[in-house]
Protein backbone atom coordinates (compact mmCIF):
# COMPACT_ATOMS: atom_id res chain seq x y z
CA UNK A 1 0.00 0.00 0.00
CA UNK A 2 1.34 3.43 -0.96
CA UNK A 3 1.80 5.87 1.90
CA UNK A 4 2.53 8.65 -0.57
CA UNK A 5 1.56 8.78 -4.25
CA UNK A 6 2.67 11.58 -6.57
CA UNK A 7 0.83 11.98 -9.86
CA UNK A 8 2.11 14.17 -12.72
CA UNK A 9 3.28 16.76 -10.19
CA UNK A 10 4.77 20.15 -10.99
CA UNK A 11 6.29 22.31 -8.25
CA UNK A 12 7.19 25.99 -8.34
CA UNK A 13 9.45 28.45 -6.57
CA UNK A 14 8.64 32.13 -6.68
CA UNK A 15 5.76 31.43 -9.05
CA UNK A 16 8.11 29.79 -11.58
CA UNK A 17 7.85 26.02 -12.16
CA UNK A 18 11.12 24.26 -11.36
CA UNK A 19 10.13 20.60 -11.75
CA UNK A 20 7.33 19.02 -13.76
CA UNK A 21 5.91 15.64 -14.70
CA UNK A 22 6.87 13.93 -11.44
CA UNK A 23 5.16 10.60 -10.72
CA UNK A 24 6.17 8.06 -8.09
CA UNK A 25 4.87 6.22 -5.06
CA UNK A 26 6.43 5.09 -1.79
CA UNK A 27 4.92 2.27 0.20
CA UNK A 28 5.34 0.93 3.71
CA UNK A 29 8.91 -0.20 4.35
CA UNK A 30 10.28 1.71 1.36
CA UNK A 31 12.74 4.58 1.03
CA UNK A 32 13.02 6.83 -2.02
CA UNK A 33 16.25 8.81 -2.37
CA UNK A 34 16.09 12.02 -4.40
CA UNK A 35 19.14 12.98 -6.40
CA UNK A 36 20.00 16.00 -8.49
CA UNK A 37 22.41 18.94 -8.46
CA UNK A 38 22.10 21.81 -6.00
CA UNK A 39 19.33 24.17 -7.06
CA UNK A 40 17.51 21.53 -9.08
CA UNK A 41 14.32 21.76 -7.01
CA UNK A 42 14.66 18.93 -4.48
CA UNK A 43 13.85 21.16 -1.50
CA UNK A 44 10.84 22.64 -3.30
CA UNK A 45 9.61 19.12 -4.04
CA UNK A 46 10.06 17.98 -0.45
CA UNK A 47 8.22 21.03 0.91
CA UNK A 48 5.36 20.25 -1.45
CA UNK A 49 5.26 16.61 -0.34
CA UNK A 50 5.14 17.78 3.27
CA UNK A 51 2.18 20.07 2.59
CA UNK A 52 4.14 23.26 3.32
CA UNK A 53 3.39 24.73 -0.09
CA UNK A 54 0.82 23.90 -2.76
CA UNK A 55 1.61 21.97 -5.90
CA UNK A 56 1.71 23.99 -9.13
CA UNK A 57 -0.01 21.19 -11.05
CA UNK A 58 -0.77 17.53 -10.54
CA UNK A 59 -1.37 15.96 -7.16
CA UNK A 60 0.23 14.59 -4.01
CA UNK A 61 -1.92 11.89 -2.49
CA UNK A 62 -0.82 11.89 1.13
CA UNK A 63 -2.41 13.28 4.26
CA UNK A 64 -0.04 16.00 5.57
CA UNK A 65 -0.89 14.81 9.07
CA UNK A 66 1.01 11.58 8.32
CA UNK A 67 4.23 13.41 7.36
CA UNK A 68 7.19 14.37 9.54
CA UNK A 69 9.44 16.89 7.79
CA UNK A 70 13.06 17.66 8.66
CA UNK A 71 15.03 20.27 6.73
CA UNK A 72 18.11 22.41 7.25
CA UNK A 73 16.68 24.19 10.30
CA UNK A 74 16.53 21.83 13.28
CA UNK A 75 13.40 23.34 14.84
CA UNK A 76 14.91 23.56 18.33
CA UNK A 77 14.09 25.84 21.23
CA UNK A 78 17.48 27.15 22.39
CA UNK A 79 16.42 27.81 26.00
CA UNK A 80 15.05 24.30 26.56
CA UNK A 81 17.19 21.28 27.34
CA UNK A 82 17.56 18.31 25.03
CA UNK A 83 14.97 16.35 27.01
CA UNK A 84 12.62 19.34 27.26
CA UNK A 85 12.78 19.89 23.49
CA UNK A 86 11.81 16.28 22.82
CA UNK A 87 9.10 16.33 25.49
CA UNK A 88 7.69 19.50 23.92
CA UNK A 89 7.44 17.91 20.48
CA UNK A 90 6.10 14.66 21.91
CA UNK A 91 3.35 16.66 23.59
CA UNK A 92 2.51 18.49 20.37
CA UNK A 93 2.27 15.28 18.35
CA UNK A 94 0.65 12.95 20.84
CA UNK A 95 3.32 11.59 23.12
CA UNK A 96 6.15 9.65 21.48
CA UNK A 97 8.81 7.85 23.50
CA UNK A 98 11.32 10.50 24.58
CA UNK A 99 13.66 7.98 26.19
CA UNK A 100 13.80 5.92 22.98
CA UNK A 101 14.61 9.04 20.96
CA UNK A 102 17.39 10.04 23.37
CA UNK A 103 18.90 6.55 23.23
CA UNK A 104 18.42 6.25 19.48
CA UNK A 105 20.53 9.32 18.74
CA UNK A 106 23.05 8.88 21.59
CA UNK A 107 21.86 11.96 23.49
CA UNK A 108 21.80 10.47 26.99
CA UNK A 109 24.81 12.43 28.23
CA UNK A 110 23.39 15.64 26.77
CA UNK A 111 19.77 15.46 27.84
CA UNK A 112 20.08 18.18 30.52
CA UNK A 113 22.08 20.55 28.27
CA UNK A 114 20.35 23.55 26.71
CA UNK A 115 19.86 23.15 22.98
CA UNK A 116 21.48 26.54 22.42
CA UNK A 117 24.73 25.21 23.89
CA UNK A 118 25.00 22.19 21.62
CA UNK A 119 27.46 21.82 18.75
CA UNK A 120 26.17 21.82 15.17
CA UNK A 121 26.32 18.03 15.01
CA UNK A 122 24.58 17.63 18.37
CA UNK A 123 21.83 20.01 17.28
CA UNK A 124 21.33 17.99 14.12
CA UNK A 125 21.05 14.74 16.11
CA UNK A 126 18.48 16.35 18.40
CA UNK A 127 16.55 17.69 15.40
CA UNK A 128 16.46 14.22 13.87
CA UNK A 129 15.51 12.61 17.20
CA UNK A 130 12.37 14.73 16.95
CA UNK A 131 11.21 12.38 14.17
CA UNK A 132 11.01 9.52 16.66
CA UNK A 133 8.60 11.31 19.00
CA UNK A 134 6.24 12.55 16.28
CA UNK A 135 4.72 9.14 15.55
CA UNK A 136 4.21 9.85 11.85
CA UNK A 137 4.66 7.12 9.22
CA UNK A 138 6.14 9.22 6.38
CA UNK A 139 9.52 10.88 6.92
CA UNK A 140 10.39 13.60 4.38
CA UNK A 141 14.02 14.60 4.90
CA UNK A 142 16.15 17.27 3.24
CA UNK A 143 19.90 16.56 3.47
CA UNK A 144 19.52 15.09 6.98
CA UNK A 145 23.21 14.17 7.43
CA UNK A 146 24.56 17.73 7.20
CA UNK A 147 26.90 18.38 10.21
CA UNK A 148 26.92 14.70 11.21
CA UNK A 149 30.14 12.73 11.65
CA UNK A 150 30.43 9.15 10.40
CA UNK A 151 29.24 7.62 13.68
CA UNK A 152 26.20 9.87 13.77
CA UNK A 153 25.37 9.09 10.13
CA UNK A 154 25.37 5.41 11.11
CA UNK A 155 23.01 6.16 14.01
CA UNK A 156 20.67 8.02 11.69
CA UNK A 157 20.71 5.22 9.11
CA UNK A 158 19.87 2.70 11.84
CA UNK A 159 16.90 4.77 12.98
CA UNK A 160 15.59 5.03 9.42
CA UNK A 161 15.90 1.26 9.00
CA UNK A 162 13.96 0.72 12.23
CA UNK A 163 11.28 3.13 10.99
CA UNK A 164 10.99 1.21 7.72
CA UNK A 165 10.89 -2.14 9.54
CA UNK A 166 7.96 -0.82 11.59
CA UNK A 167 5.99 -0.07 8.40
CA UNK A 168 7.04 3.51 7.84
CA UNK A 169 8.32 5.13 4.66
CA UNK A 170 10.89 7.81 3.85
CA UNK A 171 11.69 10.25 1.06
CA UNK A 172 15.23 11.59 1.48
CA UNK A 173 17.24 14.12 -0.51
CA UNK A 174 20.87 13.17 0.05
CA UNK A 175 24.13 12.62 -1.80
CA UNK A 176 25.39 10.28 0.94
CA UNK A 177 25.28 6.50 0.55
CA UNK A 178 23.32 5.40 3.63
CA UNK A 179 23.51 1.71 2.82
CA UNK A 180 19.81 1.28 2.15
CA UNK A 181 18.18 -0.92 -0.44
CA UNK A 182 16.68 2.22 -1.88
CA UNK A 183 15.04 3.41 -5.03
CA UNK A 184 16.76 6.45 -6.50
CA UNK A 185 14.74 9.17 -8.22
CA UNK A 186 16.81 11.67 -10.20
CA UNK A 187 14.89 14.92 -10.56
CA UNK A 188 17.20 16.28 -13.28
CA UNK A 189 15.14 15.00 -16.27
CA UNK A 190 12.10 16.73 -14.78
CA UNK A 191 13.51 20.26 -14.88
CA UNK A 192 10.71 22.56 -16.01
CA UNK A 193 11.01 23.96 -19.52
CA UNK A 194 11.08 27.72 -19.98
CA UNK A 195 11.53 30.60 -17.55
CA UNK A 196 8.11 32.22 -17.83
CA UNK A 197 6.76 33.26 -14.43
CA UNK A 198 3.25 32.15 -13.62
CA UNK A 199 1.49 34.47 -11.20
CA UNK A 200 -1.88 32.82 -11.12
CA UNK A 201 -2.59 29.80 -8.95
CA UNK A 202 -6.23 28.84 -8.57
CA UNK A 203 -7.12 32.46 -9.31
CA UNK A 204 -4.72 33.95 -6.75
CA UNK A 205 -1.21 35.34 -6.81
CA UNK A 206 1.24 32.64 -5.80
CA UNK A 207 4.82 33.37 -4.86
CA UNK A 208 6.00 29.81 -4.23
CA UNK A 209 6.73 30.71 -0.65
CA UNK A 210 9.79 29.66 1.18
CA UNK A 211 8.28 30.52 4.55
Amino acid sequence: MSLIFVENLSVARGGIPVLEGLSFSVGAGEVLVLRGPNGSGKTTLLRTLAGLQPSFAGAVHCDPETVAYAAHADGLKATLSVRENLAFWAGIYGGGDVDAAIAGFDLDGLQARLAGNLSAGQKRRLGLARLMVMGRPVWVLDEPTVSLDAASVALFAARVRAHLDAGGAAVIATHIDLGFEERVFDVTPHKARGDVAHNDFDGNDFDGAFL
